[in-house]
């Protein structure tokens, strides 16, 4: 029986923060609760394509999932406990804005069978969140990772992100001591891109940003400073106490098989990958037709494009690529691929091979982006 992974978006928000290009927006109580019927349906027609598969982990994203009812997130649990196979062990996360729940709702979130909460923070200072366009300030934020703890959350992950606008890495240092003393399981630290078409981007002329070296400084504050209290590092952005990785985003690292449900979620099962469509009309509309195997835009991956995406999605990991897994998925050794551009990388201290695996030094890391894109075979 095959693993399986599912995520479920949720495209909502109360206000679209500045920065954001993700699929999301506001909608009215009537809209949100068309769009969970339409979901349910989804979710309980495609089971039949899922049969000889076992859930590991279901994760509701967004948007801001946790604007939705105790009710309605109990609804979509319900559906697919009842429809597919879920695991004992199962990871179930949903994300979370501060100021979008309250102690009784993050209790019944826990009955519905949610176990893991990610709640989107960002920054510990309350000018560097109002810059950004977050509906919370810092203290909305403490009420609402209280009452999860005192609603019985043990698995919380918190989001950090840096290079903000007017941040300094005093300010961004004085956000990782404020966040760790909470002692959260999990943290994930980005940095910010300015995507264009946000009012962020159109706005950036109004702002001071931190310089390019500044950003790699905070980089290398948050590898140090987390490390120092107990968090390991096993992903470029991700950061994690013993025992609590995310299951869910590693199996996107790994190209295990995911199935999203709702608007523009996209799946990859047995190397096909697609994507729902990103309008509401043309969601329903798929909805309405459903069950339907074939879906428009499906991608076979050749085996070239799952080599590419074996190696640049397994060295975000800190493990590594493993080579005895290249080479049982594709029956050629690693260095028979990829043996001139691993010489190379090696030779100038981007990479090391260590215990079997193919893995970022250090100095690799920090050009990440560089090294992945020498792995995309011509």
């Amino acid at each position: 029986m095959r693993d399986l992974s599912i995520y479920i978006h949720i495209p909502f928000c109360v206000r679209k923060c500045l920065y954001c290009d993700f699929l999301s927006f506001a909608a009215s109580f009537e809209e949100i609760k068309s769009y969970v019927n339409y979901l349910l349906r989804e979710i309980k027609e495609q089971s039949i394509f899922y049969r000889d598969h076992q859930v590991i982990s279901v994760f509701l994203g967004g948007g801001t999932p946790s604007l939705l009812s105790c009710e309605a997130a109990g609804l979509i649990l319900q559906t697919v406990r009842e429809n597919y196979r879920m695991t004992a062990e199962a990871e179930i996360t949903m994300e979370c804005n501060p100021g979008t729940v309250t102690a009784g709702k993050l209790r019944d979130y826990i009955t519905s069978g949610i176990n893991r909460l990610s709640i989107g923070l960002q920054s510990a200072q309350d000018k560097e969140l109002a810059r950004i366009g977050r509906i919370h300030d810092f203290e909305t934020f403490l009420e609402t990772y209280r009452a999860a703890r005192e609603a019985g959350f043990k698995n919380i992950n918190i989001d950090l992100m840096a290079a903000l606008p007017g941040q300094s890495i005093d300010s961004y240092q004085r956000s990782l001591e404020l966040v760790t003393a909470l002692l959260p399981e999990h943290i994930s630290a980005y940095s910010l891109i300015l995507e264009e078409g946000t009012p962020l981007y159109d706005r950036r002329e109004q702002y001071q940003f931190p310089t390019e070296d500044e950003d790699r400084q905070m980089y290398q504050l948050t590898k140090t400073y987390l490390g120092k209290q107990g968090y390991q590092r096993y992903e470029i952005s991700n950061y994690a106490k013993p025992g609590y990785a995310c299951r869910h985003n590693q199996v996107y690292w790994q190209r295990g098989d995911y199935v999203g449900f709702g608007l523009g979620a996209s799946s990859m099962v047995q190397n096909v990958r697609w994507s729902m469509p990103a309008t509401l009309k043309g969601y329903r509309d798929y909805v309405e037709n459903m069950p339907c195997k074939d879906i428009p835009g499906a991608q076979q991956l050749t085996g070239r494009e799952q080599m590419e995406e074996f190696m640049f999605l397994g060295l975000r990991m800190m493990c590594g690529v493993d080579c005895r897994a290249f080479a049982d998925q594709f029956g050629q050794q690693i260095e028979e691929v990829y043996g001139t551009v691993i010489a190379e990388f090696t030779a100038r201290g981007l990479l090391v091979e260590e215990d079997g695996h193919v893995k970022l030094t250090e100095k690799g890391i920090d050009v990440s982006n560089y090294v992945m894109a020498e792995f995309l075979l011509d």
